[in-house]
């Protein structure tokens, strides 16, 4: 397997057709398709399946594109790092960021980014926390914006600060407050949820503080979309366990009603997340800098 191999395959793959790539890489259809080819052979198996209009990835191609583009993009990386003075913040960074975080942050750091960084550009990609770390573990993102993270040797976890969990329900009629009298762990147990399927972090810290009060959650929905969950807040009188900002960066605030829970008091982490295996340029270094004071300006 060479890098041309791997980039010639996430052309095709990311275009869904072999005449789309060739024409966008300036080669022969013909070339393209023998380099995929002997990729397959090399790997002893079929990295799509041939249409009438075009290509579709197979299970074994769409795992080699998650590896496929973290590896293009390290080689990048590595060619810029040794193009650029060492002290110069210049280069390509990817951030991965929590949906709940990029609805409100995103614009902010774009704009602070590209003050700060002339010389570099920058890429946001968004996804739960537990994508968003695998992501990183491959190199599809340079660091990450994550929830509640496991301690690991290949992780660097900078703290950034601790957000309070609340119960969020439809707002009753004639309430004008978006936030009401704090519950218990014990009472958030008595209603059905809406909530993300495991590993999610606030759905691990949900169900351990539960046990620890000998309580359960009531599961009715999982579901992994935060305005989806509160879609279903809103309508199906279901309620979501969800930290504060992901009700002021909603687009309804006014429809719901949060209560803090109590008893014990549930915060979850918010953290900045870098490889520990990858070296650390002066664009990283200074880009997560400029991430925590931004996340400690907005989330406050």
């Amino acid at each position: 397997m060479d890098l041309k191999q791997l980039d010639y395959f996430v052309h095709v793959a990311e275009l869904g057709s072999f005449s789309r790539a060739a024409s966008l890489l300036m080669v022969a259809q013909s070339a393209l398709s023998r380099q995929v080819r002997s990729l397959e052979v090399e790997l002893r198996q079929p990295l799509f399946e041939r249409t009438g209009r075009g290509v579709t990835l197979t299970e074994a191609g769409r795992r080699l594109l998650d590896h496929g583009r973290g590896i293009l993009a390290q080689v990048e990386r590595a060619r810029l790092d040794i193009e650029h003075e060492r002290d110069a913040a210049s280069g390509r960074l990817v951030i991965g960021l929590p949906p709940s975080v990029g609805r409100t942050l995103t614009g902010v750091l774009v704009r602070a980014f590209r003050e700060r960084f002339p010389a570099a550009t920058l890429s946001v990609v968004e996804g739960l926390s537990n994508y968003v770390m695998e992501w990183l573990a491959i190199g599809r993102v340079d660091c990450a914006v994550v929830y509640n993270v496991t301690p690991s040797p290949t992780v660097d976890l900078l703290p950034v600060l601790d957000e309070a969990l609340y119960l969020v329900s439809a707002r009753p009629p004639g309430s004008g407050e978006l936030i009401g009298a704090p519950v218990t762990l014990a009472d958030v147990a008595e209603r059905e949820l809406v909530i993300p399927s495991r590993p999610h972090s606030i759905r691990m810290l949900l169900e351990a503080a539960l046990a620890g009060v000998g309580r359960r959650a009531n599961v009715g929905i999982e579901i992994e979309s935060v305005p989806a969950m509160l879609e279903l807040v809103r309508d199906d009188a279901l309620h979501a366990v969800l930290a504060l900002n992901a009700l002021k960066s909603s687009a309804n605030e006014g429809a719901f009603h949060a209560r803090p829970i109590v008893r014990p008091a549930l915060k979850t982490t918010l953290w900045i997340a870098t490889s520990a295996q990858r070296a650390r340029g002066p664009l990283l270094e200074r880009s997560t800098e400029l991430l925590r004071e931004l996340l400690l300006q907005h989330r406050s």
